[in-house]
């Protein structure tokens, strides 16, 4: 995913929805998956990278959190909470700048392997072509995936300090779900020059926050 993101199919699979709720479908939470990818799709959704300008890094901080938010779930015997959720945003939503800063050292590093490539193509060997590629792209594997095990890992150790907070700080985390998402929603539009921005960044704060009752209703 963090390769489809700039390099390879760019099928928009790597959008924090989708990539938190594939990662959600796969640790056998998909609502975990769905409601962190949705705040951080909302985050994210006027970013752009525009030549050597980068954004922050929208994919990490998604699957992260989803992985994380399943973990601490499972560790608790249920499905992930909005409480849940929130925490995971939260300890989750640095990635996203640690993940540019990563991603433009690799970029950095694949470049001498470019060279290389174009080397070896003008020399007819293809099958160094190819090396270098492999070359350049396995630290994408080894870090990225790294970094969201890890997160997926700590769900134990989150969970046991959950479980011991107070119920008021509990409830409190739970309607702060839907308050990321009325923020994340005035970021989305922030750039906008539609007059009614401010009320597009309220409705959507308020179908998260609609969508979040539901659920726990269902629950």
């Amino acid at each position: 995913m963090a390769l489809e993101r700039r390099a390879f199919l760019q099928a928009m699979v790597s959008r924090p929805l989708v990539a938190a709720t594939v990662t959600g479908l796969l640790c056998e939470d998909v609502l975990a998956g769905l409601f962190t990818g949705l705040v951080f799709e909302l985050l994210h959704l006027g970013g752009a990278s525009l030549g050597g300008a980068h954004v922050d890094h929208d994919t990490l901080p998604a699957v992260a959190a989803a992985g994380l938010a399943a973990s601490i779930g499972h560790a608790s015997g249920s499905d992930a909470t909005p409480a849940i959720w929130a925490i995971s945003i939260l300890l989750c939503a640095p990635f996203g700048r640690a993940g540019r800063l990563l991603e433009n050292h690799l970029d950095l590093r694949a470049r001498k392997y470019f060279g290389r490539a174009l080397d070896a193509a003008v020399a007819g060997n293809m099958h160094a072509v190819a090396s270098q590629n492999l070359r350049a792209m396995w630290p994408q594997f080894v870090f990225y995936g790294l970094i969201c095990g890890l997160a997926a890992a700590a769900g134990p150790q989150v969970e046991a300090l959950e479980s011991q907070l107070p119920l008021p700080v509990v409830r409190g985390l739970a309607w702060a779900y839907p308050a990321m998402g009325v923020a994340a929603a005035a970021v989305a539009v922030q750039g906008s020059h539609a007059p009614k921005r401010l009320r597009i960044a309220l409705v959507a704060g308020a179908c998260t926050a609609g969508v979040m009752y539901g659920v726990q209703v269902l629950a």
